[in-house]
């Protein structure tokens, strides 16, 4: 498959978040978090932002600081589906071949990363990506709120593999061998978020 030419970012939020209700739009420097999100997604500069919003509270904060939303079912199963349901209503022609999914919960994110997650579609077999970084703190490898990637490295010059599974709970490994911290940030080839989501 050629290399996405067309990529569209897509930002899932609800407010419905058992963890932190209201999240995205927590006050951060004077702006909802999910402002702050969309800020660094067009920062990275690889195409169209839009939010998929789940509640009107949050479309009214991306519009208000001039951004795109798209409303999307509020009992939708998942950001995935959110993103799929999102992007069906802005691009309904099909012109953007790739989406890049930013969970709205990262309002720190550096754009540079959120431009990365496209790298790996340099491999025409590569239909699903994802982002992971060493934990270089301890308490990080027990911490519940790390989402820790169990990845089988493909080329360890090149740090890409293949993501064998993500947990919250501590993940095993070879004792003095890596762990990694998952980053909430997918990129799809257009059919494949298809297939994902039917």
């Amino acid at each position: 498959m050629p290399i996405p030419s067309n990529p569209v970012t897509v930002i899932p939020a609800r407010l419905a978040a058992t963890r932190f209700p209201d999240k995205p739009l927590a006050n951060i420097d004077g702006e909802p978090m999910i402002v702050h999100v969309w800020r660094r997604a067009v920062e990275a500069g690889i195409g169209p932002v839009v939010v998929a919003a789940g509640d009107a509270a949050i479309a009214d904060a991306v519009a208000a600081a001039g951004g795109d939303a798209v409303m999307t079912d509020a009992d939708l199963p998942s950001g995935s589906d959110r993103v799929h349901q999102a992007l069906e209503k802005f691009d309904p022609d099909r012109r953007h071949d790739a989406v890049i999914n930013v969970q709205g919960d990262l309002p720190t994110i550096d754009p540079g990363v959120i431009a990365a997650v496209l790298d790996p579609f340099e491999t025409p077999e590569v239909d699903i990506t994802t982002l992971a970084v060493e934990i270089t703190e301890d308490r990080e490898r027990t911490d519940p709120n790390v989402v820790k990637a169990v990845i089988a490295l493909d080329n360890d010059a090149a740090q890409i593999g293949r993501a064998l599974y993500f947990s919250r709970a501590t993940v095993p490994s070879a004792p003095d061998g890596p762990h990694y911290h998952h980053i909430g940030l997918y990129g799809f080839r257009r059919e494949a978020l298809d297939r994902f989501v039917a």
